[in-house]
C-alpha cells in the first residue's frame, strides 16, 4: 500500500472524531523539570506542525508541565473545526464534592483556554477510596451541562471500568499501557471493550522509546537520564528483562525490514490492530525530534499471520506483567520512572481511620460513616487484638444510593474495596483475610461475584462461605463480611 499523506481517523461518539495516532504530551514534563519553561507561543508553533499533517489530537494531562497552556495558545489561533485536546485530570484520593469536581474541571478549561473540554479523561490512585465512583458521576453532571464533550479515564483495571459501567457513568474510553512488552490490556480489558462499545486509548507503545532500531545489539543501559526511558525499563525487567526484551525486538526487527517499515511501526500497528484499540499515543519531544513522516507509514502495512506467529513466539520467552491495567500504579511493584508514587503524591491517605474502641479495652474500631451505623448501633470494623471482624458489607456509595442494582459482580468489586480500606485502618490487606462469608439472592450471581471475589483473593484463598438468601435489606444483590488476623495466627 502507499503511503498516506494523512493518519487514518476514528469516530468514537457524535462528538469526537480523532487521529488515530494521538500526540501525547507526557514528556513536556520531563522536559521542563529543571526549572526551564517552554515558551507558550512556541511551544504551539511546534503543536501547529503536527495539526497540519493531521495529527490533530493532543493528549495531555493536569501535571504534564505547561502542556495544557502550550495547548491552549494553539487552540486559540486555530480556525474551526480546530484540533482536539484530550486532558487528564489525577486528583488525590480525598471527597468528590460537586464543588471540588467542578473546580478540577474549570481549572482544565481555564488552561485550555475553552469552553468545553473535548474529552476529560479521570484517573484514581486508590479504589479502596471510594469517592472515585461519586468523581465520575459529577463528571457525567458536567457532561450535561456541556462542560465536557466526553469522559474518559485512565489507568482503570477491567473490574472497575466494569463497574463504573454497571453502575451507569457514561464512559468513552479507557487509556492504559499496551506494547509489545505490556499485553495485559489486550486480555479481559478488551473482552469488556466488546461487550460494552468502549474504547481504549493506548500509551506506551514503544516504551519510552525502546522499541526501536538504536536498541538493536545493544548492552543494557546502566543510566538512564529521562523519566519515560526509566519508567519503561521497569517494565522490561518485569516482562523478563533484557534479554527476554532483545528476543522481542529481534521479531519486530525482522518484521521491519520484511514490510520496509520502522520496528516503531511493527510494534505500533501491533496495538493498532487490536478492535479495542480506538487510537495509540505517541509521545513529542517538542523543539528536540518529530517522526510524523514515519508514523505516517503505520497505515501503508498491516500485520500478517507469519507476523504475528513471529510476534507469538517472541512473546513466549517473555514474563507478562502482572496483574491487570493500572496496578503499576496502585500496588508494587510500582512501574513509574521512580518506582513508587513519590513523583505523583506526598502521601496516600487512609479511606478510614480507625479510633479507640470506648467499651473494650485495647481494642479499636473503624465508623464507616453510614447512617445505619447509629441506628444500629454497630461498626464497619472491629479489631481485638490480633483479630478483625468486618461487618456485612454492601455496594452503597454515600448514605444509601445503590451502586450497580443490576450488577452482583460490580457490587461485589466495591464492597471489596470497603472491606480492604476498613482492613487497612488497622494496617491490614487482603493477605490478612481468613475467612469471608457472602450472601446473595440469585443463584444466577454465583459465578459472577465468585470471580470478583477470586480476583482479589485467589492467592489468598480464605474459608469462604457462599449463600443464597431470601433477600437482602435495601433491594441489595450482595452482601459480604470478613474476618482478619494481622500477624501470627494467636487463638
Amino acid at each position: 500500500m502507499p503511503i498516506p499523506d494523512r493518519p487514518d481517523r476514528m469516530r468514537l461518539s457524535d462528538r469526537l472524531e480523532i487521529s488515530r495516532v494521538l500526540t501525547g504530551l507526557w514528556q513536556v514534563a520531563d522536559i521542563e523539570k529543571d526549572g526551564d519553561v517552554i515558551d507558550p507561543e512556541t511551544g504551539a508553533g511546534w503543536l501547529a506542525a503536527y495539526a497540519e499533517q493531521g495529527f490533530d489530537t493532543f493528549d495531555m494531562a493536569d501535571h504534564y508541565g505547561t502542556a495544557e497552556i502550550i495547548t491552549g495558545q494553539l487552540l486559540a489561533r486555530s480556525p474551526s473545526p480546530r484540533p482536539l485536546a484530550f486532558t487528564k485530570w489525577c486528583p488525590p484520593p480525598g471527597p468528590m464534592t460537586r464543588e471540588v469536581v467542578r473546580a478540577g474541571v474549570q481549572e482544565r478549561l481555564d488552561r485550555l483556554g475553552v469552553d468545553r473540554v473535548d474529552l476529560l479523561q479521570f484517573h484514581w490512585w486508590a479504589f479502596q477510596h471510594s469517592a472515585w465512583l461519586d468523581a465520575l458521576h459529577e463528571l457525567s453532571a458536567l457532561r450535561d451541562e456541556g462542560l465536557i464533550a466526553e469522559i474518559g479515564v485512565t489507568n482503570f483495571d477491567a473490574a472497575h471500568l466494569a463497574l463504573a459501567h454497571a453502575d451507569g457513568v457514561p464512559l468513552l474510553t479507557n487509556q492504559v499501557s499496551f506494547s509489545l512488552v505490556d499485553r495485559r490490556a489486550g486480555g479481559a480489558l478488551s473482552a469488556l471493550c466488546g461487550q460494552t462499545g468502549m474504547k481504549l486509548l493506548a500509551y506506551g507503545t514503544l516504551c519510552g522509546g525502546f522499541l526501536s532500531e538504536r536498541w538493536l545489539g545493544q548492552p543494557e543501559p546502566v543510566e538512564i537520564a529521562d523519566w519515560s526511558k526509566m519508567k519503561y525499563k521497569r517494565f522490561i525487567d518485569t516482562a523478563g528483562g533484557w534479554d527476554a526484551f532483545h528476543r522481542i525486538l529481534g521479531a519486530a526487527d525482522e518484521i521491519a525490514r520484511k514490510n520496509a517499515v520502522s520496528i516503531a511501526n511493527v510494534a505500533t500497528r501491533w496495538v493498532l490492530e487490536h478492535e479495542a484499540v480506538a487510537g495509540v499515543i505517541v509521545g513529542a519531544r517538542l523543539g528536540e525530534r518529530v517522526h510524523t513522516d514515519d508514523n505516517l507509514k503505520l497505515f501503508s502495512f498491516a500485520l500478517d499471520t507469519e507476523d504475528r506467529a513471529r510476534l507469538a513466539d517472541a512473546f513466549s520467552g517473555a514474563q507478562p506483567v502482572p496483574g491487570d491495567c493500572g496496578d503499576e500504579y496502585r500496588k508494587p511493584p510500582f512501574l513509574t520512572a521512580s518506582g513508587d508514587l513519590s513523583h505523583h503524591l506526598d502521601t496516600m491517605p487512609l479511606p478510614f481511620e480507625a479510633e479507640p474502641n470506648p467499651v473494650r479495652a485495647g481494642g479499636s474500631r473503624v465508623m464507616s460513616g453510614s447512617r445505619w451505623e447509629d441506628i444500629a448501633g454497630y461498626a464497619r470494623a472491629q479489631q481485638t487484638g490480633r483479630r478483625i471482624l468486618v461487618s456485612g458489607t454492601t455496594a452503597t456509595a454515600g448514605e444509601d444510593r445503590i451502586v450497580a442494582p443490576a450488577d452482583a459482580g460490580a457490587q461485589t468489586t466495591f464492597v471489596i474495596d470497603k472491606i480492604l480500606a476498613a482492613l487497612a485502618a488497622f494496617g491490614g490487606a487482603a493477605e490478612d483475610v481468613v475467612r469471608t462469608r457472602i450472601y446473595i439472592t440469585d443463584e444466577t450471581d454465583v459465578d459472577a461475584v465468585s470471580r470478583a471475589h477470586g480476583r482479589v483473593f485467589g492467592s489468598v484463598k480464605p474459608a469462604n462461605t457462599l449463600v443464597v438468601v431470601a433477600g437482602l435489606i435495601g433491594g441489595y444483590r450482595v452482601e459480604i463480611e470478613a474476618e482478619a488476623r494481622l500477624g501470627e495466627d494467636v487463638s
